[in-house]
């Protein structure tokens, strides 16, 4: 197409005309809460405006949620490329207008090759750097496995329709924004080591340069001819483990052809008579969500000012808890036996908070797993829609780090994870979001590693009230128990819980991460209780993409300011 970007900036331009007015109308009524896009039958909420102009697109051409969920993704690859992808995996969570829910896991695995001690050295010590940068670090990647796999079952519109337009932005360019430039920048070195050399991305950027990627607008389009065949057989695929295979790594033609994405049920709870909808393992969002919102919820958070002192310390102490059980018992469900039932019971959480004390800290020295009877990046990024039909759907993609491994498949346009580093590596050693694991989450051939995405719905009175998720790594649970803490708790519109201050707890290290535009006049309460507190001057906590059902029926956009994310709608 084109025209296409004629038609983006003109549904654009349309788009923050709607916005204006909305946003005008409802400064009449409070111009002191920040409002997001309101829209009247469907919105798309992610990290890069070309990517929610053209999942609105696909709508308005009568396509479902998960049309557009398709185009989204890929036009993410295109213009996000440090966290959109083709050469990573994810998670989805869906609702259904009629109630029904599910969730898909594509997930990326563990190559055949792989072993438990695969990055540790001959003293059992973990070899700096080989699960984080470069060919090792790869998982056999499951994003266009789930794609497909979610077309074939609630797709309406042509495949091609679907990929079309990411092929038309990877041709045309997209433009850089100043983030996009600072990141790429920060990684010009860590991008030569990765591939032994020079690549398409080493160069100087600036905000306005046009990134034009034609090899991986001929790849999408191979997918676009070929199917999901064109990506896990043929040239695709052979250039993909030809590249790995001489930067030393592990992934084979046969690891491609074998992976599946696989339709897990979702983790269901309530939290004051709210219905929450979240992943399942290998995903350890859902269980953990669950840990932190039912431990709080006899406390009756919304007592306490929001972000106060005690609200903090309450939290604080529900995410220590959950964040220990996390390192112990969650692992790929398909290799370990997890008591999720057991894990999110109100009688084995009162157990858990029974030694929360009001009066002081509990170190986090003191807090292993619970005892049970018998028994993922900070570049990631997260994008909700709702569709005019009622269908909803919260995703949560990733390559992990920032650009993954660094590795860029040259020949064929895009970047690999490094997945294999959200495995435990060794028992008891931090990843590079300082999370611990145990055995539960240890390596094996075909496995899937352990996961901090929550893509999450929520209903209200069974009707669907909010779609919520966001980036961040280990940062990810706890950002979005906070966000429906605002929503439900303390009754904020979707723009003014995303734009809220966030803190972070996860166990180890034993530290309270605050954002700098926390209020500090709660720093020193914290401190004397014996909380440690850390406030670096760039710590960013998630940067949320979240759709909330208003009570008349239309749709407000939280998009986070904290990046480029933009939301549209009609």
């Amino acid at each position: 197409m084109k025209n296409l970007l004629f038609i983006l900036t003109l549904c654009l331009c349309v788009s923050c005309n709607d916005q204006k007015t909305a946003l005008a109308r409802q400064e009449q009524l409070n111009p002191s809460i920040p409002r997001g896009l309101i829209a009247e039958k469907a919105m798309v909420v992610s990290a890069r405006v070309e990517a929610s102009e053209i999942g609105i697109e696909i709508m308005k051409q009568g396509g479902n949620a998960f049309d557009a969920m398709v185009a989204t993704h890929l036009a993410l690859a295109v213009a996000y490329p440090v966290a959109g992808n083709i050469g990573g995996g994810g998670f989805m969570v869906y609702r259904m207008e009629d109630g029904r829910i599910g969730g898909i896991d594509f997930r990326e695995t563990a190559p055949l090759a792989a072993t438990k001690n695969m990055y540790l050295d001959a003293q059992g010590n973990v070899i700096k750097d080989l699960s984080t940068l470069g060919a090792m670090s790869v998982g056999v990647p499951g994003s266009i496995a789930g794609l497909f796999k979610i077309h074939e079952k609630f797709g309406t519109l042509p495949m091609s329709t679907l990929i079309q337009p990411a092929i038309d932005i990877a041709t045309t360019g997209i433009i850089i924004t100043k983030n996009q430039a600072k990141g790429l920048n920060e990684k010009q070195e860590d991008f030569r080591k990765a591939n032994k050399g020079a690549i398409y991305f080493n160069k100087e950027w600036k905000a306005g340069d046009i990134l034009k990627q034609p090899a991986l607008a001929k790849t999408l389009a191979r997918i676009r001819d070929k199917g999901k065949d064109g990506f896990y057989k043929g040239k695709t695929a052979e250039i993909m483990v030809n590249y790995l295979n001489n930067l030393r790594g592990i992934i084979t033609l046969k690891d491609l052809e074998m992976y599946e994405a696989k339709w897990r049920d979702p983790i269901t709870f309530t939290y004051h008579g709210n219905k929450i909808i979240s992943m399942s393992p290998p995903s350890s969002g859902g269980i953990c969500l669950a840990q932190i919102l039912k431990s709080v919820e006899p406390y009756h958070p919304e007592q306490y000012a929001h972000n106060s002192e005690k609200y903090v310390q309450l939290i604080v102490e529900a995410e220590r808890r959950a964040y220990a059980d996390r390192a112990y018992y969650l692992g790929d469900p398909d290799f370990v036996k997890i008591p999720a039932e057991e894990l999110m019971s109100p009688q084995y959480l009162d157990h858990r908070m029974a030694d929360f004390n009001w009066d002081k800290a509990t170190p986090s020295t003191s807090v292993g797993h619970g005892k049970i009877p018998g028994y993922e990046s900070e570049e990631t990024t997260h994008y909700s829609i709702v569709d005019p039909f009622g269908n909803a759907v919260s995703v949560t993609t990733t390559l992990n780090g920032g650009y993954g491994s660094k590795v860029y498949v040259e020949e064929a346009g895009f970047f690999l994870n490094n997945e294999m580093d959200d495995f435990s590596a060794k028992p008891g050693e931090p990843n590079m979001f300082g999370l611990i694991g145990a055995e539960a989450n240890a390596i094996a051939p075909g496995k899937r590693m352990l996961s901090s995405m929550t893509p999450t719905i929520v209903e209200q009175n069974n009707a669907l009230k909010m779609v919520v998720g966001t980036p961040g790594g280990s940062t990810i649970i706890t950002s979005v128990a906070q966000n429906i803490l605002n929503v439900l708790a303390f009754d904020m519109g979707m723009q003014e819980s995303v734009n809220q201050p966030r803190f972070h707890h996860q166990w180890l290290p034993d530290e309270i991460k605050f954002e700098p535009s926390f209020n500090k006049e709660i720093f020193d309460p914290l401190k004397k209780l014996g909380y440690t507190i850390n406030q670096s001057n760039s710590l960013i906590i998630g940067k949320v993409d979240a759709i909330l059902v208003l009570s008349n029926g239309k749709l407000e956009a939280g998009a986070d300011p904290r990046g480029d994310d933009a939301a549209a709608g009609y």
